[in-house]
């Protein structure tokens, strides 16, 4: 197993694909060790209410552990990695400012490298973003094509990283190229780069859980969260399980059928996920076996010296 991270990193990264049983070991970590405060990595469980179908932790859990960036956002607002980057550094800082250590937790890779490698991330501007959309909705097939081109005129080299019909990637470069006069490949090194951090990272693979969670309450849930005056943003709605059950509360799509949709989505959205994992060879994985009944069997091959490290503070 090869730990990409520094020796005596501070900080630990529990990462891996949806459903794969990150948060129990990360909270029988934290119990066992202390001096741990769990910061949660997971872009959907910023939403207050969203709490079955994204298998948020409990309160007497969070009661047990500190837990941080759950909870902290409305299900109408729009959340974005710029905000999850700002918060996250806050929350890190308060926990080494208690002589404490963070453990990361989620399968959110985006928002991982935005916080563990400070990635420069770019703002937003709504309206250009608005008028690229209008343009490719109003101006017929040729359109994102045409806006593909423009890319390439303006920065050829963020052009040359994504395809042309990859819609949302040419409009995010284009958004930033044109609302902050400054080319999109110019924000940092990039996703490419994997440099040295001060964190220890691990990952965890996968295991079925989606049914147990309809058996939970998650139909009564988004039922609840799509009855709200305010309802739900764009970003919540897409959420895993979610969109499928907002169909069938919603739209009356058979509960069966949606269920089947969304298990189909969440075991395409896991293989991205790993994909997304593999490219970063400061990641160790493991498989869970014996610690199926013990989640802290595997903690002496998993952490490695970081069990025995103590910040200085």
């Amino acid at each position: 197993m090869r730990v990409g991270a520094t020796e005596g990193s501070q900080h630990l990264a529990l990462v891996g694909t949806t459903a794969s049983g990150k948060s129990q070991l990360a909270l029988a970590l934290a119990q066992e060790l202390g001096d741990v405060e769990i910061v949660s990595v997971d872009s959907m469980q910023v939403y207050r209410g969203m709490d079955v179908g994204t298998a948020k932790p409990s309160l007497d859990e969070r009661a047990a552990v500190p837990h941080h960036l759950i909870d902290i956002a409305d299900p109408a607002e729009e959340f974005t990695v710029a905000r999850f980057q700002a918060t996250a550094a806050d929350a890190i800082a308060g926990i080494e400012r208690r002589g404490r250590r963070a453990l990361l937790v989620g399968g959110t890779g985006l928002y991982l490298r935005a916080v563990v490698d400070e990635l420069d991330v770019p703002g937003q501007w709504p309206q250009v973003r608005a008028e690229l959309e209008a343009h490719v909705e109003d101006g017929g097939p040729g359109a994102l094509e045409a806006l593909y081109h423009r890319l390439e005129e303006l920065d050829p080299l963020a052009a040359s990283r994504m395809l042309p019909t990859n819609r949302r990637r040419v409009l995010r470069a284009l958004e930033v190229t044109l609302g902050s006069g400054r080319p999109f490949s110019g924000f940092g090194p990039g996703l490419q780069a994997y440099p040295p951090i001060r964190y220890q990272m691990v990952a965890r693979r996968i295991e079925e859980r989606y049914r147990a969670q309809i058996q939970a309450g998650f139909v009564d849930e988004v039922g609840r969260l799509a009855a709200r005056p305010a309802g739900l943003s764009r970003t919540a709605r897409q959420a895993l399980g979610y969109r499928e059950l907002l169909g069938h509360v919603e739209l009356g799509v058979p509960l069966a059928d949606a269920v089947a949709e969304a298990i189909r989505r969440t075991k395409r959205f896991s293989r991205r996920q790993r994909v997304w994992f593999r490219r970063d060879p400061r990641i160790s994985w493991y498989t869970p076996e014996s610690d199926a009944v013990n989640p802290l069997a595997a903690v002496p091959a998993i952490l490695g010296k970081w069990v025995q490290c103590r910040p200085s503070a």
